[in-house]
Order: C-alpha cells, then sequence, then structure tokens
C-alpha cells in the first residue's frame, strides 16, 4: 500500500519501475532521492527480457498486450527532477529506451507516471538477462512484496552467465 498519495509536484516526479530498478538500493544508487510509494500495477502490459542490454543480454521491457488479466507489476516511486538526467542516462534515453508515460494503479489509486519502454530496433526475443540482472529483478520484487505468483514467474526465467 502506498505511503501517502502518489502525487508529481514540481520539484518531483513518479516512476514506475518494473525491471531491476525496483530494488531500492540499485535505484537510490541512481536516484539518492528515491521514495518508494509502494508496489504498483501496469494493466495491459507483459513483461518481457529482450531489451537489447549494452552487454548483449536480456533486460526486462514491457509489452502491450490485449491479454485478458495481463498484468506488469513494479514499484511506483517519487523522484527529485533534479535526478532525471542521471536516470535517463544509465537507462540509455533515446538510445535503449524511450520515456513512456503510463496509468499505473497501486492498492489505493491510479495515477500518471513515466517509465522506460524499449525502443523497437532494441528488441530480440532470443534475448535472456544475466543472472545478476535477474537476481536485482527478484530482490525488488520481494522487497516491496509483489504477489508471490509473478514472483515465481520471474525466478523460472532462463538465464545467462557472463562467461557464455
Amino acid at each position: 500500500m502506498a505511503k501517502h498519495k502518489p502525487t508529481a509536484t514540481k520539484d518531483t516526479y513518479l516512476y514506475f519501475a518494473y525491471g531491476s530498478n525496483m530494488s531500492s538500493e540499485r535505484l537510490r544508487g541512481r536516484t539518492p532521492s528515491a521514495i518508494s510509494l509502494g508496489r504498483a500495477r501496469l494493466p495491459g502490459y507483459a513483461l518481457r527480457w529482450h531489451k537489447l542490454g549494452r552487454d548483449g543480454s536480456g533486460k526486462c521491457d514491457i509489452d502491450p498486450s490485449d491479454a485478458p488479466g495481463v498484468v506488469v507489476w513494479g514499484v511506483l516511486y517519487e523522484i527529485n527532477r533534479t535526478e532525471k538526467g542521471g536516470l535517463d542516462a544509465v537507462e540509455g534515453l533515446g538510445v535503449g529506451y524511450d520515456e513512456h508515460a503510463v496509468r499505473v494503479e497501486t492498492d489505493t489509486v491510479v495515477c500518471e507516471a513515466v517509465t522506460y519502454k524499449a525502443k523497437p530496433d532494441k528488441i530480440d526475443a532470443a534475448l535472456r538477462p544475466l543472472d545478476w540482472y535477474k537476481a536485482h529483478v527478484i530482490r525488488g520484487a520481494t522487497e516491496h512484496g509483489l504477489p508471490a505468483e509473478y514472483v515465481r514467474r520471474i525466478a523460472a526465467v532462463h538465464v545467462r552467465y557472463p562467461e557464455e
């Protein structure tokens, strides 16, 4: 449940993290002001691991889906706007990901947030995530109490190891 009503201000913005940035430790290393507002869901999207990372492995992406009941779970964060450029750079905005406005649902409200979506030319369905990357995703999912079945599906994703 959200700690307070999720609203952006002139000084902050709302960010929906669904991949490795769900981990508070990882995200705060990139944006120290990040405050978790709790878990959130993005209906009408599926989680994919098909975004080509700089290291050649698969990174998380959201993929629109009209299948009934499909949802991506993640974490809603409030972040200081002065840190957005740094997060954009780490996420490869304009190179690997584009910014995407989404409507997410917390346990109490529906709100607008920004997230990142893979650029079409950076998608390859054959990619697999590296083991350490998937570990960040699982860490964030469990830290924020995402549904157990959703965490099990993340854990079942096949990985590749750096030496492969």
